[in-house]
């Protein structure tokens, strides 16, 4: 039987998760086991994914591929699909390697646009039949550097062509029932940062001040976002990159206070007394 194009999402369905054994996508893949019948734990860190899977309990299930590989994926989709349908695929997977594009070399390049895009491509290719048969939600994890410049180019690059990858899904498979829509984190304490803490161990204050909220995000913020984008209430929802970044592409507080020199932007704002 067809379904009808006003179909629900299928609420029984699986979510997959890329990159799940880090600190951001094992949030997200235990914020959606509260929402999914099951839910997949896919790393090429087998021996991390099993520790996420285990935490989360038995409704998680841990897979390991290499999302840069279509045949690895194809094949994880035929693997995901005997254990039950999928309603939401994850696009977590990613990395970045040098800060400068005077420091990248075209292998470096080539790596960072196989993790942060072309598997985003690829991993979609390998489930979209089974999003189409619930009527299901892609979630891509890009990053504000794919909105603007705080280094990390080729990453960047790549980011910026994952929420546009995301804007030709949601408009292409859309008459399939598929909403497609990016997750845009600034920065967020994880792990990624130990090497630079240890460099300078005020580095994630300095990063707190660029941002309006004054703190940076944490994996739990990222992992409510995608929860919601995946979720019924968002159900009219599709091509949109949610920036999930404590304020940063709003605006900078320093660099407003200097264009404007007014202090402002550093005097202490009162509570206001509700009545």
């Amino acid at each position: 039987m067809t379904a009808s194009p006003h179909a629900p999402a299928d609420p029984a369905g699986l979510a997959v998760v890329t990159g799940a054994a880090g600190d951001i996508g094992q949030a997200i893949a235990r914020a959606l086991a509260e929402t999914h019948a099951g839910v997949a734990v896919v790393d090429l860190d087998m021996a991390g994914a099993e520790a996420v899977a285990a935490g989360i309990g038995p409704r998680a299930c841990a897979f390991a591929c290499d999302v840069t590989d279509p045949a690895a994926l194809a094949a994880l989709a035929g693997r995901v699909a005997a254990w039950g349908p999928v309603r939401t695929l994850v696009n977590n997977a990613g990395a970045a390697r040098r800060t400068s594009l005077g420091a990248t070399s075209a292998a470096d390049w080539s790596a960072d646009v196989a993790l942060n895009l072309d598997a985003a491509w690829y991993c979609f290719d390998a489930f979209h039949a089974a999003l189409a048969a619930t009527r299901g939600s892609l979630v891509n994890i890009a990053s504000v550097n794919g909105m603007a410049v705080f280094g990390h180019p080729a990453y960047s690059a790549a980011k910026a062509g994952m929420i546009h990858l995301t804007r030709l899904i949601a408009v292409e498979y859309g008459r399939a029932g598929i909403r497609a829509n990016t997750v845009a984190p600034g920065t967020v304490a994880t792990r990624a940062w130990r090497a630079r803490q240890e460099a300078n161990p005020r580095v994630m204050e300095e990063a707190a001040a660029h941002y309006p909220l004054g703190r940076v995000a944490t994996p739990e913020d990222v992992a409510a976002a995608v929860a919601f984008l995946a979720g019924p209430q968002a159900a009219a929802i599709t091509g949109v990159c949610l920036p999930v970044d404590c304020g940063l592409t709003a605006g900078v507080p320093g660099l407003a206070r200097t264009f404007s020199q007014s202090d402002d932007y550093d005097r202490p704002i009162a509570p206001i007394a509700l009545t």
